[in-house]
C-alpha cells in the first residue's frame, strides 16, 4: 500500500536545495542551461536579417564571429580579477564569462559581407541577403 502526503502545490526551500545539490551531477542543468545564454533579436527587412545580441560586460574584442557550412557561430569571452590586499586579508575576486549561440543561415545572405558592431551592451550584426533572380523580375 502506498502513502500519499497532501501538499499546497508549492515547493518547500528544502526540496529544492537537494534538487540543486543533487549528487548524480544533474548540477550542471542549472549552469548549462539557456537562461545564462544572451537574448537574441532577430529582424527581418527587405535587404538584410538584422540581430540584436544583449550581451553586457563585455568588449569589442571578447566577440568571435564565424561562418561555416551555412552556420553562423557567434560566441564571447571576458574574465575579470580583483584583488585587495590589507593588514589582516587578502580578498580576491574572479569571473569568467562566456557564451556561444549558432544559427543556420539562410541560403540568402551574403556570408562575406557581414558587419557587426558593440555599443552599450548590444551586439548588432547586420546579414546582408543576395538578390535573387525571382525578386529582380517583381521590381
Amino acid at each position: 500500500m502506498s502513502t500519499l502526503a497532501k501538499t499546497n502545490g508549492s515547493t518547500s526551500l528544502k526540496s529544492m536545495m537537494e534538487d540543486f545539490w543533487n549528487t548524480d551531477g544533474s548540477i550542471d542543468k542549472h549552469f548549462l542551461s539557456d537562461e545564462h545564454l544572451p537574448a537574441i533579436n532577430i529582424k527581418e527587412k527587405e535587404d538584410t536579417f538584422e540581430l540584436e545580441v544583449a550581451a553586457p560586460g563585455f568588449k569589442k574584442d571578447d566577440f568571435r564571429i564565424s561562418t561555416e557550412n551555412g552556420l553562423m557561430t557567434i560566441s564571447a569571452e571576458t574574465s575579470r580579477e580583483k584583488k585587495e590586499e590589507n593588514e589582516s586579508y587578502t580578498r580576491r575576486e574572479f569571473s569568467k564569462t562566456a557564451f556561444t549561440r549558432t544559427f543556420k543561415l539562410p541560403e540568402n545572405v551574403q556570408e562575406e559581407k557581414i558587419k557587426a558592431s558593440y555599443k552599450h551592451g548590444l551586439l548588432a550584426i547586420d546579414l546582408k541577403k543576395q538578390i535573387m533572380f525571382h525578386q529582380l523580375k517583381t521590381r
